[in-house]
């Protein structure tokens, strides 16, 4: 296969984008958002994944996210892929990363010429400088060699509207394809019918592609209704599942486990056909309701104004000035990737639970990827967009109160994926930040119940990720954790991450614990939350395994997530000084920490280690963090390319960690007062506070920023030089003006605290 040029992509798309625009017309914070970047498979460098984020269109936290589809999604695969050549249809879908499935998705194709069904069939070729792409709106041109057509996409929330032009033809079609399932590990079985006299197809989709990992659901179902603006010529229904399809000429109902429907028609050159897709998880007419509301005529350039407005107005929430062209562009997009997850899954009042697979009133979100965000997406969203937390925690409440357990992934139920119980950490320091508009009792029950109760059957099992025909989880391994100090290797898995893990958020729930009176709780916990120390090897200077009989384990390797030993060497995210004491002090501690990135054992690609550079600011040095910011926001990671970002984006961490450290500060432990400092990397950077009650705005400077001038000479709050490299929530949002003087060289005396 050639090798694609990267380069030549981005210099031709900044060039269209000049086209589009117009030379006098200024860009806007919305056109500066790039949706390929982090759309390749490839990574940035062998063995690495790609971001795994898709061009969706659709407002802020959409439930569904519509997407051209050039692949058929799964595990492991997006709907769409960089590198492929074939559109094969236009979609509604609901995966919300690669490595999650997809579920209740549904998806179009228009064609001409003889009727083709199945996506390796009816996929039309296409030239990525024939894409136009934005948050708010989609376009390509597509040919199956003798003919073109023009495809389209605008969307709101819960429903989109497609656009297709056409050449001239009196056999031009769409297909709608209700499933797509090739190996059937439960009988999933979609239902469509077509309604001719409405102009309509609907019905639904009961596949969850990570239904094997949960509890069965027997009333999830994805509805759909698709409503089209032009008379049906002919129609009917086709299935396929292992076979060639069979077709039902004017059939008007079908089920299966791979089917559909199609409507064919005669059109005229350069004639629109437009369908409007709306989804649901509780109903039919609650998915027409969705349409009705979100759109509610064939407006279609009405709709992408609106779209557009709303994220004109979310992004302006963060102004930059003295980034270039591509940081600008590498900039919003990112914050467009921390603005899609957790997706909204109630629907005007009412949302269906998959935790107890009954509706409810209220307002819902789901798909929250807690192993990742609790780190840098959830506190980034208390600055840009603050009404959404409270709405979030509430979410999880009510997960627990539907299923039993607040979820660690919930894809949309629970799926034993990742370890510890992250949602701990993230109600708790919610709470702790001032958002406090749900049931706090219940919040505390709930995170409570992490901490204290183990699992049905603890040990019994060994809790492996992902383990098929289990419970849920909670804390795998809890047992163990309580009476011995850590989690065994030889009776659960993924034992040292186990243990590290579980001590943040037991810290993170001791705070609130603290906070509400609940003395006796805080002290169990803030005890626990030093359990990791016990997995300390004083011989090998690392955390390592040890076994039941207290003996360390033979493979210094064994026991971590998704890594090694120095994976999560500085894991311990909430009690740096017990960290820095384990080492020896803050010398020796700066020393290891030096090793691993010398030695390039830091990688940025994956989570666990993202507050690692900022370490250096609890052992006096201060200017070691400024350097490795400057590193770790490049090129060397971020990019304004298709392969853009350093390894799965995993629902926004990547680009929320990338935000915050432009900014100039990072949230390095849950529940901390303080968000220690970096240096910004640009000029100015303000931050829209008036949701949050704060004065309107808060401004960031860079006196003297440049290439060389990375480091930081003096740091001023409101004309208050700051004395340690740290600063807290609540000066944030009650202030004004932060100010960072820059240098070329390191200034040992900066904070003299």
């Amino acid at each position: 296969m050639k090798p694609i040029n990267y380069f030549k992509y981005s210099v031709l798309a900044a060039f269209l984008n000049m086209v589009q625009l117009g030379f006098a017309q200024q860009k806007t914070v919305v056109d500066y958002v790039n949706p390929l970047i982090g759309t390749a498979v490839e990574g940035f460098s062998p063995g690495k994944d790609g971001g795994g984020t898709m061009p969706c269109v659709g407002l802020p936290f959409a439930m569904t996210n519509f997407v051209a589809q050039t692949r058929e999604n799964k595990i492991s695969e997006m709907p769409y892929v960089y590198e492929d050549g074939h559109i094969q249809g236009f979609m509604a879908t609901h995966q919300p990363t690669v490595w999650m499935g997809d579920y209740g998705y549904v998806s179009l194709m228009p064609g001409v010429g003889s009727l083709k069904l199945l996506p390796e069939d009816r996929q039309m070729s296409f030239s990525h400088k024939n894409e136009k792409l934005g948050p708010h709106y989609y376009s390509v041109e597509m040919s199956n060699g003798s003919s073109s057509i023009k495809g389209e996409i605008a969307a709101a929330s819960r429903a989109g509207l497609f656009r297709f032009t056409f050449p001239e033809d009196d056999e031009a079609f769409i297909v709608v394809q209700a499933i797509n399932i090739t190996e059937n590990k439960k009988d999933f079985q979609a239902y469509l019918e077509i309604d001719e006299v409405k102009q309509e197809i609907r019905g639904y989709n009961p596949q969850r592609m990570s239904s094997h990992l949960g509890p069965d659901l027997p009333n999830f179902k994805g509805y759909f209704v698709i409503t089209f603006d032009k008379p049906f010529k002919q129609y009917g229904t086709w299935n396929s599942f292992r076979n060639e399809p069979q077709i039902s000429p004017m059939g008007k109902e079908q089920e299966g486990a791979r089917m559909g429907g199609y409507i064919q028609f005669e059109t005229e050159d350069k004639e629109v056909v437009q369908a409007k897709v709306s989804t649901s998880f509780i109903s039919l007419e609650q998915a027409r309701q969705n349409q009705n509301i979100e759109v509610p005529d064939w407006d279609f350039d009405a709709l992408v104004k609106r779209t557009e407005e709303v994220w004109q107005k979310r992004l302006s929430r963060l102004q930059i000035k003295g980034a270039t062209e591509d940081q600008k562009t590498i900039f919003y997009t990112a914050l467009f990737h921390t603005m899609l997850f957790p997706r909204e899954f109630s629907e005007y009042g009412r949302y269906y639970s998959a935790f107890d697979d009954q509706v409810h009133e209220g307002v819902s979100y789901n798909d929250y990827s807690l192993w990742d965000t609790f780190r840098a997406l959830h506190p980034l969203m208390y600055f840009t967009n603050p009404e959404r937390v409270s709405p979030m925690v509430q979410s999880l409440l009510q997960m627990y109160q539907e299923g039993g357990w607040l979820p660690k992934w919930p894809n949309p139920t629970y799926t034993n994926i990742m370890v510890g119980t992250h949602a701990d950490a993230f109600i708790a320091d919610a709470y702790m930040k001032g958002f406090r508009d749900y049931d706090v009792a219940l919040a505390y029950q709930a995170i409570r119940k992490d901490a204290m109760h183990p699992p049905f059957r603890d040990t019994e099992r060994n809790w492996g990720d992902r383990n098929e025909g289990e419970l849920y989880e909670a804390r795998g391994g809890l047992t163990y954790y309580h009476s011995l100090g850590y989690v065994p290797a030889d009776k659960t898995r993924e034992s040292v991450t186990r243990t590290i893990e579980f001590g943040i958020d037991d810290y993170s729930i001791a705070q609130m614990a603290k906070e509400l009176g609940k003395e006796d709780d805080y002290a169990r916990l803030m005890h626990w939350s030093k359990n990791y120390k016990n997995l300390f090897n004083p011989e090998t200077g690392f955390f390592n395994a040890r076994l039941l009989d207290g003996n360390w384990h033979g493979n210094t390797q064994e026991g971590f997530t998704e890594g090694g030993r120095w994976t999560y060497l500085f894991g311990a995210m909430h009690d740096v000084p017990g960290m820095i004491a384990l080492f020896g002090g803050e010398e020796k501690f700066a020393q290891k920490l030096k090793e691993n990135f010398e030695g390039q054992h830091y990688r940025h690609d994956n989570e666990p280690g993202h507050h690692y550079a900022y370490l250096f600011n609890y052992c006096g040095m201060p200017w070691e963090t400024q350097a490795l910011v400057r590193k770790h926001t490049s090129e060397e990671n971020y990019r304004n390319q298709p392969i853009g970002i350093n390894g799965n984006d995993d629902c926004g961490q990547m680009s929320a960690w990338y935000i915050f450290s432009s900014l100039g500060f990072y949230p390095v432990s849950p529940t901390a007062e303080k968000f220690a400092l970096g240096a910004p990397q640009f000029e100015e950077i303000s931050i829209d506070l008036s949701d949050q009650g704060g004065d309107n705005s808060f401004l960031i400077k860079a006196e003297n920023i440049s290439d060389k001038n990375m480091y930081v000479q003096a740091v001023y709050l409101d004309g208050r030089e700051l004395k340690t490299p740290f600063i807290s929530y609540k000066e944030i949002v009650g202030g004004h003006e932060l100010i960072f003087e820059m240098g070329s060289k390191p200034n040992p005396s900066v904070f003299n605290d």
